[in-house]
């Protein structure tokens, strides 16, 4: 009697083991790991906005399965947070995909467990160029800060910007733009006076406004991260009196994001910046990604890049998952991922083959009002800008 129980207690284990692997093969899983809490929540909400986006244009199902996403917040605290939920993933979950990944101290920590487990990357935001060299199964869907930094070095250079005062967050991100600003700018013949680094949380933009002041130079190249920092230093520029001393304003995209404009004023009219999306951007896929965006997240403001950035994600793990019939396999979705386009919001995109890092198009926009509301407004671009943003020539008017 025992024995028969022991085996019916057996027989009913691996029958509920193999209903549970059944059950797993029914779904594709991505852990997306992202700050969803604290200073930076709105990256995380914006990724999964976009998200959302691609669902309701492409439904939630690829080659017979259904894609399940499991939401993991690191709360914007730290890499470690990042890299043990990137660890539960893998190994409790057993999930197929991780992505997200808002701030590179999250995406450098969590390349370990990648390259460990052969667990395919996708970067939708963090944006430090190294990210791609610490993994194999890294690729990156979003940007390269040197991608927009090397771009408006070379414009400025081009529109004869004499001198320029760099100021840039003291991060990854923030010494990848500056490097890659001077190299265009200087080769191009400008000269950069003086480089000012912040610190990354809650800086005192004040001091640092008035040393600019005191230089007078013709234009300030700046990187903060977008949103709050951002709007702090477009409002002391102006109370300063910057704007007045003929001082422009130059940078990546980032300064002028399009989920933050609706909360700047007048004092970023004018603000020059190169970047690879705008939500004015003339489009038919873009037209169609902010009307699929807006019916799905009513109530999350703007679209911007970070959600195109999700957007794109999403389609990358798409395209694999259906190249591989459901089966995932870490060596085989990279070969894919390899050289792939993706026919995105912002314009053609490539994840080169050689670094896995993404080439697309870098537009030169000016803050402007249309309708009303300031827009971030296209009238120039560089096609093709690899990640270390090392462009040279004229732009292409458009």
């Amino acid at each position: 009697m025992l024995l028969r129980k022991l085996i019916t207690a057996v027989s009913a284990a691996s029958l509920l083991g193999f209903a549970g692997l059944a059950g797993a093969g029914e779904t594709i899983k991505v852990g997306l790991v992202a700050p969803f809490s604290g200073p930076f929540a709105q990256y995380g909400a914006q990724m999964y906005a976009g998200i959302k986006a691609y669902f309701h244009l492409n439904g939630d199902e690829v080659a017979g399965k259904k894609i399940e996403i499991i939401r993991r917040d690191t709360g914007g605290a730290g890499p470690e947070i990042a890299r043990r939920l990137s660890q539960e993933l893998v190994n409790r979950d057993q999930v197929d995909f991780l992505a997200g990944y808002g701030l590179t101290p999250e995406a450098l920590a969590s390349a370990p467990i990648a390259e460990r487990s052969k667990t395919p990357l996708i970067i939708m935001n963090a944006a430090t160029l190294s990210i791609v060299d610490k993994s194999q199964y890294i690729a990156r869907v979003s940007l390269a800060t040197a991608q927009g930094s090397g771009v408006i070095g070379q414009w400025a250079a081009n529109e004869g910007i004499k001198k320029v005062v760099t100021l840039v967050a003291d991060y990854g991100p923030g010494l990848d733009a500056e490097a890659a600003f001077k190299k265009t700018y200087t080769r191009g013949g400008g000269e950069v006076v003086e480089s000012i680094r912040t610190p990354l949380n809650s800086p005192d933009f004040g001091p640092f406004i008035q040393r600019i002041r005191d230089i007078k130079p013709d234009a300030v190249f700046v990187f903060v991260p977008a949103g709050e920092q951002s709007i702090g230093f477009m409002k002391n520029y102006q109370s300063r009196g910057l704007a007045d001393l003929g001082i422009k304003v130059i940078g990546p995209g980032d300064v002028t994001d399009d989920h933050v404009l609706p909360s700047m004023g007048d004092e970023v009219l004018g603000v020059i910046t190169a970047f690879h999306y705008s939500v004015d951007h003339n489009s038919p896929e873009n037209e169609k990604f902010l009307k699929a965006f807006a019916e799905v997240n009513p109530d999350a403001g703007q679209a911007n890049f970070m959600t195109v950035g999700g957007y794109d994600g999403m389609d990358a793990i798409f395209q694999v998952s259906k190249a591989l019939n459901g089966e995932i396999d870490g060596d085989k979705a990279m070969a894919i991922l390899k050289g792939m386009t993706i026919n995105s919001p912002r314009g053609p995109v490539l994840i080169d083959p050689e670094t896995r890092d993404v080439v697309q198009t870098e537009y030169i926009r000016r803050v402007e009002r249309v309708g009303g509301q300031l827009k971030n407004v296209e009238f120039a671009r560089f096609p093709e800008v690899k990640g270390d943003g090392d462009v040279t020539g004229q732009a292409q008017a458009m």
